[in-house]
């Protein structure tokens, strides 16, 4: 079983910054798939960025030169640093870990707004 925890979502300003983390615990002791996910209201869940364990990044168009996604795998964490914030993140924001199968946190709000 594998336990995976978002934490670091709250309210900030437009332009402002936020560093989501989070961490996987469990009987797995490494992913191939480490990243994060936002679903904001009415509309579906999309990719935001996501971390091979070769280190191969993926990221959203909207997010490209904002947002850096990062893991410790020593530590089973992905680190998703948040950059010129605008009202169009709010969302709430999840967390994916993955080897054959996916792991999902149970996501954390963040909330763009002056």
């Amino acid at each position: 079983q594998v336990h995976v925890v978002e934490s670091g979502g709250g309210l900030v300003q437009p332009g402002g910054s936020l560093r989501l983390s989070c961490q996987a615990s469990g009987s797995i002791f490494s992913f191939y798939v480490m990243g994060w996910y936002r679903q904001a209201p009415g509309k579906q869940r999309e990719l935001v960025a996501r971390i091979l364990t070769n280190g191969h990044t993926t990221y959203a168009d909207s997010v490209k030169g904002r947002f850096t996604v990062s893991r410790d795998d020593a530590k089973n964490m992905v680190n998703l640093q948040m950059n010129s914030l605008k009202p169009e993140d709010t969302a709430v924001y999840y967390c994916l870990v993955a080897t054959t199968e996916n792991y999902w946190g149970q996501g954390t709000q963040v909330t763009v707004s002056s």
